[in-house]
């Protein structure tokens, strides 16, 4: 499985984003799919999770009310939209697949090279 960020960039505090990662190969259904991210200075952290069919998801306290994953597995996508984005959202975004879950404590198979989000005050 091969992953590919989009979306990242510069947004003022309040504003939004919206990530995406298209996966490629095959069973992208078969995966548990998250986000993580890596501020500068900091270590990587989860931030949200969703299920093989999109049916349950979980988030880290720090976003959990602005951020909302979903994924569209007939594109092989898994998305972040991300809301009301503060300064501290600022990092290097980086999605991952699952072959044993979608939450903080699972095993993340795959990782994508990450794309930037900097959010100014």
């Amino acid at each position: 499985v091969q992953l590919v960020e989009s979306g990242g960039g510069l947004v003022q505090a309040g504003g939004s984003l919206r990530l995406s990662c298209a996966a490629s190969g095959r069973f992208f259904s078969s995966y548990g799919m998250g986000w993580f991210r890596q501020a500068p200075g900091k270590e990587r952290e989860f931030v949200a999770g969703i299920s093989w069919s999109g049916g349950s998801s979980y988030y880290a306290d720090s976003v959990k009310g602005r951020f909302t994953i979903s994924r569209d597995n007939a594109k092989n996508t898994v998305f972040l939209q991300m809301n009301s984005l503060k300064p501290e959202d600022t990092a290097v975004y980086y999605c991952a697949a699952s072959r044993t879950g979608w939450g903080r404590d699972s095993g993340f198979d795959y990782w994508g090279q990450g794309t930037l989000v900097t959010v100014s005050s």
